[in-house]
């Protein structure tokens, strides 16, 4: 059994002045890593940092990031489940964002969980297995 950490877990770490280390903290017996799609997301917010003191340290977090987590790339596989996913919630009417779903796509490929502090869009993925953090 695995983990795929979403984007908002990593954020949540950096806001609150963690250690990358410290987010896998009893669970070193599982696989773990995050999207390729959330190295996008935290390169997009060092992009979008205000002050090039901040965007600095951003960019110096999303590197350990990088350094630490396995990184899983969106392939076949992914993408079929993808598009499984977004179809079947189209038929719904209900729609979650790209990110997410690739992210949901990633998980599932891999049958990890993934670990969020956001459920909105994730909980209307069905087959998918979440573990909300707070």
């Amino acid at each position: 059994m695995g983990v795929i950490f979403d984007t908002s877990e990593i954020i949540t770490l950096e806001r609150n002045r963690g250690q990358i280390e410290e987010i896998v903290l009893e669970r070193e017996d599982e696989l773990f890593g995050i999207s390729v799609i959330t190295v996008a997301e935290l390169l997009h917010g060092v992009e979008r940092a205000d002050t090039e003191t901040r965007k600095i340290k951003r960019q110096a977090f999303v590197e350990k990031v990088i350094e630490f987590f396995p990184v899983y790339s969106v392939d076949v596989t992914v993408a079929r489940i993808y598009a499984r996913l977004w179809a079947s919630l189209a038929q719904k009417n209900l729609t979650v964002g790209a990110h997410d779903l690739i992210i949901a796509a990633t998980a599932m490929a891999l049958n990890y969980t993934v670990i969020t502090s956001n459920l909105r869009d994730y909980k209307k993925i069905e087959g998918l297995k979440i573990e909300e953090k707070n």
